[in-house]
């Protein structure tokens, strides 16, 4: 009987499948699933390296990792992920969480109201519960209304408010858009990441995207602005006068949708770009 792999031996041949595979950052994602299976942090994981391994630790670290191979999302499989400060489970209930989508949360921050005020924010199509959770966390005296057509991702996002601890500052409503909001107004803020791809965009996606994450939470209708139009269209009038509404748009879209916002009276429209100066984001008060 050969001697026992060690975890820097695992580590090496698992990347080497990965990259064989087209994962993207085939080490870093064989560091991460080895870390999950033995129960340690991905930091941790160095200190151990020279580590003799079981045949069951094997076994474990063999199911993760073919399962990547497969093209299943990290966050999936680790089942969870980081959103800002925020550690939330993440599974395929809903969408997995962006570095775009932290973008728009930090532009917020930066350009939205001051830290100390009585807010009302609504985030819609909130899946996870990512926005409407770190704003919640960020803004300390507000309350944050939280909608998903989703069932499952509501229940997803309720998991992550109870172990954020932001139960009470979170309210939860399945809906499409606003319907079940009927004289629901007066808010200061909307927020909303929208499904915003084409079917085109869809189907040249990778793997990762197209075979595993919620098609419901990506694909739109019109060019992809369907869903935006309508938000825009329905935002006007659930906000206080100042109110401001952010969005988080397709690349090609920015014009349409300004256009869209100017026509439903905002005073202020403008559409900022994301860290690889693509155009992502609207913001717009009314």
């Amino acid at each position: 009987m050969g001697e026992a792999l060690t975890v820097l031996e695992v580590v090496r041949k698992s990347a080497a499948f990965l990259e064989r595979k087209s994962v993207e950052s085939p080490r870093l994602s064989a560091e991460w699933l080895i870390a999950h299976s033995l129960g340690i942090d991905r930091m941790q994981l160095y200190l151990q390296f020279d580590r003799p391994l079981i045949e069951t630790e094997l076994e474990r670290m063999r199911t993760l990792v073919a399962r990547r191979g497969k093209r299943e999302p990290l966050q999936y499989i680790l089942g969870q992920t980081q959103f800002h400060e925020l550690t939330l489970k993440c599974d395929p209930r809903a969408l997995i969480p962006r570095p775009e989508t932290e973008q728009l949360v930090e532009y917020i921050k930066d350009m939205g109201p001051e830290i100390d005020h009585d807010l009302s924010i609504l985030d819609l199509g909130t899946g996870t519960g990512a926005i409407g959770l770190a704003l919640a966390m960020h803004f300390p005296r507000s309350q944050v209304v939280a909608v998903d057509n989703s069932r499952e991702a509501l229940e997803l996002a309720q998991e992550n408010a109870l172990h954020c601890g932001l139960q009470n500052r979170i309210e939860f409503v399945q809906s499409d858009w606003f319907q079940a909001l009927e004289g629901r107004t007066e808010f200061d803020l909307i927020v909303s990441n929208p499904p915003y791809l084409t079917q085109p965009e869809w189907k040249s996606a990778e793997s990762e995207v197209k075979d595993f994450e919620p098609t419901s939470a990506l694909i739109a209708d019109n060019e992809g602005i369907e869903d935006l139009l309508k938000i825009i269209d329905d935002s006007a009038s659930r906000l206080i006068s100042g109110g401001l509404l952010w969005l988080e748009t397709g690349i090609g879209q920015r014009e349409a949708l300004l256009d869209a916002c100017r026509r439903s009276h905002y005073s202020e429209c403008e559409g900022m770009d994301d860290w690889s100066g693509r155009p992502r984001f609207i913001r717009a008060r009314k």
